[in-house]
C-alpha cells in the first residue's frame, strides 16, 4: 500500500474511531431495533426475539420497532416458550404484516425455530459448527439451509438470505452482531460465549453503511452484495483485526444521522 493510502486510511481510522465511540452507546438502543432483544434475559429468548426483529429490519426503523413488538405481543412476551409449546392452532391464528413478511411467512418462522431447537441444538450451536476461522457467511448458508429443511412456502425463502447466492445478508450479519459482539458499551447482547468471536463478524452492509463506505473511499464496488461485503470486510479488519464490526456504529451514525 503507497504511503499517501496509508495516510488516508489512517485519517479514516481516527474519524471512524470516534463515531464509533460517539454511537455505541447504550442510549443507541432505545432508538434502534436491539432494543428487542435487550428486553429479555433468557438466552433463547433473546434468539428468537433477535431472529424475528433482524427478520423485519428493512424499511422505517419507527415502524421496524413497532412491528417487533407487536411480535413480541403476538407471542405472549415469551418468544421461546411460544415457538417450542404453541398449538397448530395458535400458531394459524398468528396475523401479521411488515412490509413483504407476512402471516404464512411467521408462521412457518415458528416451525422453523421449533426444529433448529429441537433437533439441531438450537441457533448458536449451527453458526459455530459453520463459520470458518475468519468468517459467519459460510455458517448463514448453512443456518438458511437447516431452517428451510423442513416443508415451507417457497415465498418464504426470500426472507432468509444467502451470501452464496450473492447476498450481503445484512440483517443476519446484524443479528450477529448483537449475539456475538459485546464490549464496555453492553449495546450488542454478546449472548454467544463458545467459539465464535467479534473478528469473525461481517459489516451489516445497507444503503446508509454502504454510500458512507463509498465516500470515505473503503469500498469501490457499486452494489451492496457479498462481492461488497468481502470488500469492505477487508479493510475494516485493516482497521481494527478483532473488532472490525464496531465501525458499523460509526458508518451508519454517520449515514443515518448526520447526512455525511
Amino acid at each position: 500500500m503507497e504511503m499517501v493510502q496509508v495516510r488516508i486510511l489512517q485519517e479514516v481510522r481516527l474519524l471512524l474511531d470516534e463515531k464509533a465511540e460517539q454511537y455505541n452507546k447504550p442510549s443507541f438502543i432505545e432508538h434502534d431495533p436491539i432494543q428487542i432483544p435487550h428486553l429479555f434475559t433468557l438466552k433463547e429468548d433473546i434468539e428468537v426475539a433477535g431472529f424475528l426483529t433482524a427478520t423485519i429490519a428493512w424499511g422505517n426503523r419507527k415502524s421496524i420497532i413497532q412491528n417487533a413488538h407487536k411480535l413480541m405481543h403476538l407471542m405472549g412476551h415469551q418468544p421461546y416458550a411460544f415457538i417450542m409449546d404453541a398449538t397448530e392452532r395458535q400458531v394459524s391464528r398468528l396475523t401479521f404484516v411488515h412490509r413483504t413478511f407476512n402471516s404464512d411467512d411467521l408462521q412457518f418462522f415458528v416451525y422453523g425455530l421449533r426444529n433448529i431447537y429441537r433437533h439441531h441444538k438450537g441457533m448458536q450451536a449451527i453458526f459455530e459448527q459453520h463459520a470458518t476461522a475468519y468468517s459467519t457467511q459460510p455458517a448463514i448458508t448453512a443456518f438458511k439451509r437447516v431452517f428451510f429443511s423442513i416443508p415451507h412456502p417457497t415465498r418464504t425463502q426470500k426472507h432468509v438470505s444467502d451470501p452464496e447466492k450473492g447476498s450481503s445478508a445484512k440483517r443476519l450479519n446484524m443479528m450477529l452482531r448483537w449475539f456475538v459482539r459485546k464490549d464496555h458499551a453492553h449495546v450488542d447482547l454478546g449472548i454467544w460465549k463458545g467459539r465464535l468471536q467479534p473478528h469473525q463478524l461481517s459489516l451489516p452492509l445497507d444503503v446508509h453503511t454502504g454510500n458512507i463506505a463509498r465516500k470515505l473511499g473503503l469500498l469501490n464496488r457499486k452494489m451492496n452484495d457479498a462481492k461488497a461485503l468481502a470488500e469492505i470486510d477487508a479493510v475494516l479488519r485493516q482497521l481494527d483485526v478483532n473488532d472490525p464490526v464496531k465501525y458499523d456504529y460509526a458508518l451508519f451514525g454517520l449515514g443515518a444521522f448526520e447526512g455525511f
